[in-house]
């Protein structure tokens, strides 16, 4: 019976360049390669999965299958899938900054996204095709899936950001956007919080909507507004963070 049901999504995609395990298969090694599951890390279950999505569980579980025969992914015992760590073959990431110790460490994290970020929107406007759309929208999509039932997921929204840097096809922006997750994380974390004061909370439908912006523009290959509104996104969530109130950083 579960093999019926894969055959039959299968059958209704096929005719598009790929099948839905293909598609998942695809996503998720991404994700890995990207740094969105770190080595060692647990995958979401197969029911988040199927949910995130759209699929079966069958579906799912014949991509996690695949990741697992090519040593992608690795099984513990009642505790699900996890991300293997790269092997030393793996790209070098060449960048490395000191763990976040201070509120004002947080606010030079977003002042120095936003020397980069801006760029990257930009130059991913220019350099995009098909299938980095299809990445950014992916993530885009997580958001909204969590958006709807009033959640903030830092991982999707980090992942929508990495999807911009690597759309720029140069690896310093990936690089620098990869070395600062865990940085990037402290931030995305209490900014999360900083909006989820009430319910229902119409600042995740705000910060949505930026991002629904930036990808827009990249979408529409508008190199300028993609910068602006990645620099009004950052800009935004720093003010919302610190409640306008920022640090003297002055020496």
């Amino acid at each position: 019976m579960k093999l019926d049901v894969v055959e039959g999504e299968e059958a209704t995609v096929r005719s598009q360049g790929g099948t839905l395990t293909d598609r998942i298969y695809d996503a998720l090694k991404e994700r890995i390669a990207g740094g969105v599951y770190g080595g060692d890390e647990r995958l979401p279950g197969e029911y988040d999965l199927a949910a995130q999505f759209d699929v079966s569980r069958p579906i799912v579980r014949a991509a996690l299958e695949r990741l697992r025969s090519e040593g992608l992914i690795y099984s513990r015992r009642g505790a699900g899938s996890f991300a293997r760590p790269a092997r030393s073959a793996a790209p070098v990431q060449p960048l490395g900054f000191a763990p976040v110790e201070t509120i004002a460490d947080i606010q030079r994290c977003y002042e120095f996204r936003l020397t980069i970020e801006p760029e990257a929107a930009a130059y991913a406007a220019r350099r995009r095709n098909d299938e980095a759309l299809a990445r950014i929208e992916a993530a885009l999509g997580m958001m909204d899936d969590a958006t709807r039932q009033q959640r903030h997921r830092e991982d999707a929204d980090f992942a929508f950001h990495l999807a911009v840097a690597k759309t720029t096809n140069n690896h310093y922006h990936l690089s620098a956007l990869q070395a600062l997750k865990d940085h990037i994380a402290v931030g995305m974390k209490l900014h999360g919080m900083s909006i989820m004061g009430t319910a229902p909370a119409p600042g995740l439908q705000r910060v949505f909507a930026e991002h629904t912006g930036i990808y827009e523009a990249i979408r529409a290959g508008d190199p300028e507004a993609a910068a602006t509104r990645m620099r009004s996104h950052l800009r935004g969530s720093l003010e919302r963070l610190f409640e306008g109130r920022l640090l003297d950083l002055a020496l």
